[in-house]
């Protein structure tokens, strides 16, 4: 089964110039930051794993490709993520993060650099994390073995692990640091708001010093809704479109964190509706409307009064969920 989806990778890349390249760049780096090392031979009777491998692009960075190690796949009705203890729910409740993180003057956002990455899988475990991938990272040589050292995505245990470790790097930290790191992150996400900027600056920079000594764990792509906070930060943690700006004069960009669009200089969430076209039947309406993921309920009215209509004007004009509406849905 791995190898008949590797070589069907395989061809895939060798159709597409750019996936190619990005798939290439990809592995280079898995590679050389020990995130994955050859396999070597299996002793006689040991068990393992072979995981296939392909490529997604995020619908919000089309330029970075992400490597999936599908732990869902099945070979006779087994997958690996089957027989994995999936462990404790850890996470914070999402609405508590964000209803903290709007509750102080000063606000942040921050991210762990490839927070599953960062955690080791034990070397008795690794041969279950196999994987096919060409010598030297050369699509013209063969086929061969290999093996993840650390936690990829797609395992259903890698969430409670990752979540476990990180809190674990805050145990021995300063009161302040631990709270943040248990309380205001979900996954590898962390918002907090506090009442000043030096005080924001102070946490962020304790945070960060905490989690490197502890786990060798980066956080960065910063961001704040106070240019005091954000001057006073390493340049090059902060979010990949603020890194050239000009706090002084320029407009700052939009972030998007937890699914949510925050405008930095008005300290406001934001909601983008998707260009994509979509027909005009009571189905396709119905899709942007559930396409505005709010957890907090701000565009609740809108979302409830678009539905509403939907429901109306299907009754009236007697339609199926592909029938196109001519009436105008109002909002």
């Amino acid at each position: 089964m791995a190898l008949r989806r590797a070589k069907t990778l395989d061809r895939s890349l060798q159709s597409n110039k750019e996936k190619r390249e990005h798939f290439l760049e990809f592995m280079h780096n898995l590679i050389q930051n020990n995130h994955a090392e050859i396999a070597p031979k299996l002793d006689e009777g040991a068990e393992s794993w072979y995981l296939p491998v392909f490529g997604i692009y995020h619908p919000k960075k089309p330029g970075k490709i992400r490597c999936v190690f599908d732990s869902s796949a099945k070979f006779g009705d087994v997958s690996l993520n089957k027989v994995l203890l999936q462990g404790p729910d850890l996470n914070n409740s999402l609405l508590s993060v964000l209803m903290r993180f709007r509750k102080n003057r000063i606000a942040a956002s921050a991210d762990v650099q490839q927070m599953f990455y960062s955690f080791s899988v034990d070397e008795k475990h690794r041969d279950f994390l196999r994987f096919l991938w060409h010598e030297d990272n050369d699509l013209d040589k063969q086929l061969v073995a290999f093996r993840m050292t650390v936690h990829v995505f797609e395992n259903s245990p890698s969430p409670a692990v990752a979540t476990y470790g990180l809190r674990k790097c805050s145990n021995l930290a300063e009161p302040d640091v631990r709270d943040f790191i248990q309380r205001h992150f979900y996954v590898d996400d962390g918002l907090i708001s506090l009442d000043s900027s030096q005080d924001m600056i102070d946490l962020l920079t304790r945070t960060q010093k905490t989690l490197l000594e502890e786990g060798n764990i980066r956080l960065h792509k910063f961001a704040s809704n106070s240019d005091e906070v954000m001057s006073a930060l390493p340049h090059e943690d902060l979010a990949q479109d603020l890194k050239s700006i000009d706090f002084d004069s320029d407009s700052v960009p939009l972030q998007r964190s937890l699914g949510l669009y925050w405008d930095l200089a008005t300290d406001c969430f934001t909601y983008r509706i998707s260009e994509e076209s979509k027909p005009f039947t009571r189905r396709g309406v119905l899709s942007t409307l559930n396409s505005l993921f709010d957890p907090l309920g701000f565009v609740a009215p809108v979302i409830i009064k678009g539905k509403n209509r939907t429901h109306t004007s299907s009754y009236k004009i007697h339609c199926n969920q592909r029938k196109i509406l001519f009436l105008t849905v109002l909002f």
